[in-house]
């Protein structure tokens, strides 16, 4: 730590001296949204850092203006017109490396005389391209109507999810999921629940960072997710109701509410809702038993499995930013959630010999009622220290999560021409958990000379989970205490981290950014019924770099690298057991080790709309699913294990345009080569596939305010470690209408047109020999209507600041 702190001293005094630069030159294009030209508009070149007026100047008959001997500085500009909204640039940078400014083409939207107050919403494109993410705008698609948070991810670029919701990025597990920059520190089946019990209505954006820089923690093989919730900026107060009626084998429903309020110092802002998910599943598995020496076929199982899962999702959220000087706000965000859930399946076995006569049968009804609790406290702090924007951000947060578990199992056995054949098993587990973290981190931000920027911070983390499990078994009226699966394991974690991070201008083509992170881990896991424990500290460091050349106006090139790390689970260390019937389980391993992975990608963008990129990574130890099968029981375990090295190279394309006023278009297109190497269940395996996929949205827009959207996928064959997916395809279709004078918006989606969310695979290697086949209730039909309000003097609207010109914008105090 003390060396770390040396470095970012030494950088920062010698960073410091950089030299000034000559007078700039900004320039630009204003146009009307419906003729495309305009005339005669007021352009007003704001500084940043006080609001003040630097330069004003009028647009031509073209709608183009320009502003000579601009000083060094950060500046944005703002355009005003009589019948039209204000509007705004994104902020930008003056410097010796950077002098002349040609900005984005800048659309004012038309306002109707007759519409008195107006809500100002920016049009935003479905998906946006940054140096080091992919941005998707939620409400920018149609088709997100109705969705839960899950789904809104599976058709995001690059972005799959699996039949038990495991989320993979450009075909790689080992995803980290934040919820408005704070990490979640759910994974697994936890997460996929949660994420699948959060409304589209409730996102603003999603972040795809595949090699996130310095600042973000190292976890997360194949990068990090954020999810950013709604928070509107405007001044006075403002809102939205929204609700919603799905209807797929179930009826589902959803509504939420928010509300913010926005004066000089204050701005207060909340979120209410509820989400009420009811789906079924099928889920057909068949197996075949070999004998572990001679590998022939002993017996085949096959199993046909009906499922029912009906989660409610309470959730409220309410935060306060106090500005208590032009340079330092305060806030704090508290939130929570209650989650009752009922899991019911029933479950029905034949059991055949070898040349598949029927030998015997088994039935089983298994339940899962849980209850979640969660409540998230953050304190925050943002200080601007100077007029150069030299910044010091510090956050502490307090995480809960509650759980109750009931799980009752309840099998009997038969012949093959039905009898009983002995007496039914049943089997009483009660299963709490809770998950305590405690997170504290502080930033700080010094821009230098010729647009450079330094950046430094440190981290400490501390999680505690602990799960108490026990099983009760009845036999012949009795009833018994079952040791031998009951457990107590209590797991804490401490990480420790600092980094450094630096970026500036190398020439007028050339930019760079370099970051190191450095990250102390401390864990130790205790079963306390058996008294097995362990221990496990290590350090490491992870590097970042960027590299991006800059060749003409249409042509960019960007080369990234970075080292991750991605530690087990929190449920795949739990050695507890989980039961889908008398014969299948999930159980956690207590001896996983993290998986470390080094990344490099190489991109292109030409004319801002078209990006190709290569990559290549090599994880070691990964982390994935295993199958243990057990001859002489018939029974079948489903666990994470440290199985191999695995190699992948893809290549990857994006494009998104807007093809004419009424259409614009997005299409992703991913293959890669994963390759897989070591030993599961003591036997070397060697497996690879070359794996495909793409994704396309379309969106539609008339007049009267109507808009439409087609969306769809398609992922080819699979592989993840031994276990091989077969393809899947989906299509989507969404219809809009803006009502109420711009106030309310009705939409409707059809989700999986054709049911083509169907998940088949297979497994074999070892003595393990089986295929699956999960049917979702994916198809469904969703209905939503969204209401609008606001009273006040309106800014740009927005979200939560995470970079960009939001904030920037809504300090500009020019008036209406």
């Amino acid at each position: 730590m003390r060396k770390l702190l040396t470095l970012l001293t030494v950088l920062t005094i010698t960073l410091l001296s950089q030299a000034q630069m000559k007078d700039g030159k900004v320039s630009g294009t204003v146009i009307d949204g419906n003729t495309k030209t305009i005339e005669s508009a007021t352009i007003t070149l704001l500084r940043v850092k006080d609001s003040s007026v630097a330069k004003m100047s009028v647009a031509d008959k073209t709608g183009k203006f320009e502003f000579d001997g601009v000083a060094e500085g950060r500046y944005v500009v703002s355009i005003s017109v009589v019948g039209h909204t204000k509007g705004f640039s994104e902020a930008f940078d003056i410097n010796s490396s950077n002098p002349s400014v040609t900005l984005k083409t800048i659309e004012l939207v038309p306002v109707a005389k007759s519409m008195g107050a107006v809500t100002v919403t920016a049009k935003r494109p479905l998906i946006e391209q940054k140096l080091d993410r992919t941005i998707v705008n939620v409400e920018a698609s149609v088709t997100n109507v109705g969705n839960s948070a899950l789904e809104v991810l599976e058709k995001s670029p690059g972005i799959t999810v699996d039949k038990d919701g495991n989320i993979s990025l450009k075909g790689k597990q080992g995803v980290i999921v934040m919820i408005d920059g704070r990490p979640s520190y759910l994974s697994g089946a936890d997460l996929a629940n949660m994420l699948r019990s959060m409304n589209a209505s409730q996102l603003d954006q999603i972040e795809i960072m595949t090699n996130p820089p310095a600042k973000y923690d190292a976890a997360g093989n194949s990068g990090i997710i954020n999810i950013k919730t709604k928070k509107n900026k405007q001044f006075g107060y403002n809102g939205s109701l929204t609700t919603g009626y799905t209807q797929g084998q179930y009826a589902r429903f959803n509504e939420s509410g928010n509300f913010n309020y926005r004066n000089g110092k204050i701005n207060l802002f909340t979120n209410l809702s509820y989400n009420r998910n009811h789906r079924g599943e099928d889920l057909l598995i068949t197996r075949n038993f070999r004998d572990i020496n001679t590998k022939d076929v002993i017996s085949i199982f096959d199993q046909n499995s009906e499922m029912e899962n009906e989660r409610h999702f309470y959730s409220a959220k309410v935060g306060l930013d106090y500005s208590a000087s032009k340079r330092t706000t305060l806030g704090f965000v508290a939130s929570g959630f209650y989650n009752p859930s009922t899991w019911t399946s029933i479950t029905g076995t034949n059991i055949y010999s070898p040349n598949y006569v029927l030998t015997s049968q088994a039935k089983s009804f298994t339940q899962n009622i849980e209850k979640w609790k969660n409540f998230s406290g953050n304190l925050n702090l943002r200080s601007t220290l100077d007029s150069n924007g030299q910044e010091i951000a510090a956050d502490l947060d307090y995480i809960m999560y509650r759980s109750t578990s009931e799980q009752p199992l309840y099998a009997s056995y038969y012949d093959n021409m039905g009898n009983l054949t002995k007496a039914p098993d049943t089997l009483m587990g009660t299963l709490p958990q809770d998950i305590t973290i405690y997170s504290g981190k502080v930033d700080y931000t010094l821009p230098l000379k010729k647009g450079a920027k330094f950046e430094a911070g440190i981290k400490t983390s501390y999680v505690k989970t602990d799960n108490d499990a026990n099983y009760d078994s009845l036999r012949n009226g009795q009833q018994y205490h079952d040791f031998n699966r009951s457990n107590h394991f209590v797991y804490e974690e401490n990480v420790n981290a600092a980094y450094v991070n630096y970026s500036r201008p190398l020439g007028k083509k050339w930019s760079g950014q370099f970051g190191l992170r450095m990250e102390n881990t401390n864990a130790k896991g205790n079963q306390l019924t058996t008294g097995v424990q362990f221990k496990r500290n290590y350090t490491q460091l992870f590097p970042t770099v960027y590299l991006q050349y800059t060749a003409n106006e249409k042509n960019s090139f960007v080369i990234n690298y970075g080292r991750r790390i991605n530690r087990p689970d929190y449920e795949d260390l739990n050695p507890f057991i989980h039961f889908l019937d008398r014969y299948t389980f999930e159980q956690g391993n207590p001896n996983l080790k993290p998986q470390f992975s080094h990344n490099i990608e190489l991109s292109h963008t030409y004319g801002g709309f078209l990006t190709t990129t290569l990559n290549y990574s090599k994880t070691t130890d990964i982390i994935q699913q295993v199958i243990e099968q057990y001859e002489l029981t018939n029974e079948t375990f489903v666990k994470k294990a440290n199985i191999a090295s695995r190699n992948q190279v893809g290549i990857a394309v994006s494009a998104y345009k807007e093809i004419n006023k009424w259409w614009s278009g997005n299409i992703y297109v991913n293959v890669s080569d994963n390759r897989f190497k070591g030993i599961v269940n003591n036997e070397y395996i060697s497996t690879g596939l070359v794996m495909a996929m793409v994704q396309m949205q379309q969106q539609f827009k008339w007049g009267k305010g109507w808009g439409a959207e087609l969306s769809g996928f398609y992922r080819g064959k699979g592989l993840e470690g031994v276990i091989f997916i077969k393809p899947i395809k989906q299509l989507n279709i969404g219809f809009s209408k803006q009502i109420m004078k711009g106030k309310g918006s009705l939409r409707f989606n059809f989700r999986d047109i054709f049911a083509g969310g169907v998940y088949r695979g297979y497994s074999k290697y070892s003595n393990v020999d089986a295929q699956f086949t999960n049917i979702n209730d994916s198809r469904s039909a969703s209905l939503s209507f969204t209401w609008r309000f606001n009273k006040g003097k309106l800014k740009a609207s927005g979200g939560k600041k995470e970079g960009g010109a939001t904030d920037e914008q809504q300090r500009v105090n020019t008036g209406n």
